[in-house]
């Protein structure tokens, strides 16, 4: 089996799960995700949250850490991120 066939890791859950979110800068773009984040993991503190600009301050970065507790929480997360229409990218 090559590299491309092989199964994603299993993750066991509840875990810590980092996510990075990124899009266009906008004023609001941080409390927007925070915001979203909020809905899907109650015990989120918006306190770890990091806000990084992209080097020409097109971008930013926001970057927190949840304790996750199964798939079907992370792809709903993703999913209303991705809803917005503001990010460009979920990692």
């Amino acid at each position: 089996m090559d590299q491309k066939q092989q199964d994603a890791p299993k993750i066991e859950f509840p875990c810590l799960y980092p996510i990075k979110v990124i899009g266009p800068a906008a004023p609001d773009y941080q409390q927007m995700v925070i915001d979203i984040i909020h809905k899907h993991a109650a015990d989120f503190s918006p306190d770890t949250v990091e806000l990084k600009p992209s080097r020409n301050g097109n971008y930013y970065s926001v970057r927190f850490t949840i304790m996750a507790t199964g798939v079907e929480q992370l792809d709903a997360i993703f999913a209303e991120l991705k809803a917005t229409g503001r990010v460009t990218m979920v990692i």
